[in-house]
């Protein structure tokens, strides 16, 4: 395999970096690879599905670093060493500083399991914005990919893809559905338009070329 180098940034389990890996298996994801798993918490169970895959696992813990910033300084140098061209993040828990959009401007993915511009921003992340959809009453929900910005979720959106609530849901049975039915989904086709570069970005709009 050859073509755009990947990198996935966790905090966790890695149900959405199984996902990539999956797709990357089955050769769903042409023009680029999956060259690094990088984690922001020491024991992630994602490294332990990244080194079953053969591919290599780091650690930017956020504890070793005074803040936020300095975390995100030593992960933007870590993947300009790996000579990363795309950046997904797959269940990264930790708010990004201006420098990694500065260092990869329409470079980076993000999956929010959401339709975006709804339940979206700050705080908005895990269970809180299934439990956010169940209370509001929305009949519909689903996920997003879209490009990482300095606004949180803010980003030009990339793919959607809706999902039904039920009337028996609870936010944990919601999440599991959103993730099998759309974020598993949508994750590594959006990879693999980046990679084939197909992906053209104009404003808020991002456009699929054929």
């Amino acid at each position: 395999m050859s073509g755009k180098r990947i990198a996935v940034l966790v905090s966790g389990g890695g149900t959405n970096l199984q996902a990539l890996l999956d797709a990357q298996a089955r050769g769903e994801i042409r023009s680029g690879e999956i060259a690094a798993v990088l984690s922001s918490k020491e024991g992630a169970y994602a490294l332990e599905r990244a080194a079953k895959a053969g591919i290599p696992g780091y650690v930017a813990a956020r504890k070793s670093f005074p803040d936020n910033r300095a975390m995100t300084r030593a992960i933007v140098d870590r993947l300009q060493t790996l000579d990363i061209d795309l950046v997904v993040l797959a269940g990264f828990l930790h708010i990004l500083t201006e420098e990694m959009v500065q260092a990869y401007p329409n470079r980076i993915l993000n999956v929010h399991p959401a339709l975006i511009p709804s339940f979206c921003g700050a705080g908005c992340y895990g269970l809180h914005v299934h439990e956010k959809a169940l209370a509001y009453g929305v009949k519909v929900t689903g996920a997003t990919v879209h490009f990482v910005t300095e606004e949180p979720d803010g980003g030009p959106i990339v793919l959607q893809k809706a999902v039904d609530i039920r009337e028996d849901d609870t936010p944990e049975t919601l999440q599991r559905r959103v993730m099998e039915e759309a974020e598993w989904q949508l994750l590594p086709r959006a990879v693999s338009l980046f990679c084939e570069d197909r992906l053209s970005v104009e404003g808020r709009l991002v456009r699929i070329r054929d």
